[in-house]
């Protein structure tokens, strides 16, 4: 399944239902998330960017509204569709990052590399150096850094071909030069497959090019 748009109409999380806060660009909005384009969503804490992740994801539905794929409503879409979804069309970065704290940092790569077969080894090593941690690829995960964690977490997206990367917070553990590395690979894995980037913030953002940059509104 390719997307060419992810649309949001009048889109309302649950718990925003009946209060008063400004809703910015996105919630309650009809607007689109086109394939190709790059998006930062802008949010202070509570504005409900994981949440918007997750329902374009798939993994919740307490919302108002409707979400379509290319025109058709996410609701409708069945298990076997969501895990081609998943797999082929949007790969996502939550914030908790889920990295398997047992398994080393090169085998939480592989778990996403060995279901998609999208980078060569070679790949996944040269990534782990160009962010600073190929001393640590077989190191258990809970043995490294939040930052360390980030950043396999990172490598694990980019194992998959996708129409559009999903970023929860992508860099908020990130240093300078680590956020300059993880966006350049990332831009450029999103453009070789002409994917969409939409990643969210709270204040420290991908260091990328953005096309459009949205409010995610909490003020009362």
């Amino acid at each position: 399944m390719t997307i060419n748009e992810i649309r949001l109409h009048g889109v309302l999380p649950d718990v925003f239902v009946g209060d008063s806060r400004d809703k910015g660009d996105i919630w309650l909005a009809d607007m689109a998330f086109r394939r190709g384009k790059f998006y930062l969503v802008e949010a202070e804490s509570g504005a409900g960017k994981s949440s918007l992740c997750s329902f374009i994801y798939g993994n919740r539905s307490d919302y108002q509204g409707k979400i379509s794929f290319d025109g058709r409503d996410i609701r409708s879409l069945s298990v076997s569709e969501w895990c081609a979804v998943r797999s082929r069309s949007i790969a996502l970065l939550p914030q908790e990052m889920r990295i398997f704290p047992e398994l080393t940092a090169r085998e939480n790569v592989e778990i996403k590399n060995n279901l998609t077969g999208c980078c060569s080894r070679a790949r996944i090593e040269e990534m782990f150096g160009l962010l600073g941690i190929a001393d640590r690829i077989d190191t258990p995960a809970g043995r490294l850094s939040v930052g360390q964690q980030q950043r396999v977490a990172i490598i694990r997206t980019l194992c998959q071909p996708a129409d559009f990367i999903v970023l929860d917070e992508p860099v908020s553990h990130l240093d300078e030069r680590n956020n300059a590395v993880a966006a350049r690979l990332i831009e450029e894995h999103a453009r070789a497959l002409g994917a969409a980037v939409i990643s969210t913030s709270v204040g420290n953002h991908l260091a990328v090019q953005y096309d459009s940059v949205l409010k995610l509104s909490a003020k009362s």
